[in-house]
C-alpha cells in the first residue's frame, strides 16, 4: 500500500521527513489520501515552514524506516476525525513551528516540529523502493 508523507529537499543530499513531536515522541505522518497530505504541506506553507513535496512511498518501507530511527510512523486514514488535542495535529500543523530557517545546517532548537535530515537512512529507503520497481 502507497501512503504518502512530506519530504523537505526529496532527492537531495540535505532531503528530510516531515515530523511531530507529539507526547514526546517523533512521529511522521503518512497519509492514505494524496489530498490530504497536500492540504498538510499547504498548512505548512501558509505558516511560513519551507514547503515540502508530498512523496508516496511504499508503507512498509515507511514504517520500517521510523522503526530503524526510533520514531513512531502513523497513518492518517481517509476521512480521519480527531477525537483529541492530539490527533488534531495530525490533520493541522501546531500553531507554534520550530525554527527552520537553518535546518539544512542541523542547528534547529524547538521541540514543536521536526523536520529530520538523516539522508542516508532516506537513500537506503529510496534505494530499497527502487529494487521494487
Amino acid at each position: 500500500m502507497l501512503v504518502h508523507v512530506l519530504l523537505f529537499d526529496a532527492g537531495q543530499d540535505s532531503e528530510g521527513i516531515h515530523s511531530l513531536e507529539l507526547s514526546g515522541h517523533t512521529v511522521v505522518l503518512m497519509f492514505e489520501n494524496s489530498d490530504d497530505a497536500e492540504r498538510y504541506a499547504g498548512l505548512l506553507e501558509a505558516q511560513d515552514f519551507p514547503t515540502p513535496s508530498v512523496e508516496a512511498l511504499d508503507r512498509e518501507e515507511v514504517v520500517l524506516f521510523c522503526r530503524e530511527a526510533g520514531y513512531e510512523a502513523r497513518l492518517v486514514s481517509e476521512g480521519f476525525v480527531p477525537k483529541t488535542e492530539e490527533e488534531r495535529l495530525m490533520l493541522a500543523p501546531p500553531s507554534a513551528n520550530r525554527d527552520v530557517s537553518n535546518w539544512q545546517d542541523g542547528d534547529l532548537d524547538s521541540p514543536q516540529e521536526q523536520v529530520d535530515r538523516d539522508s542516508s537512512d532516506l537513500d537506503a529507503v529510496r534505494r530499497r523502493l527502487e529494487g521494487l520497481l
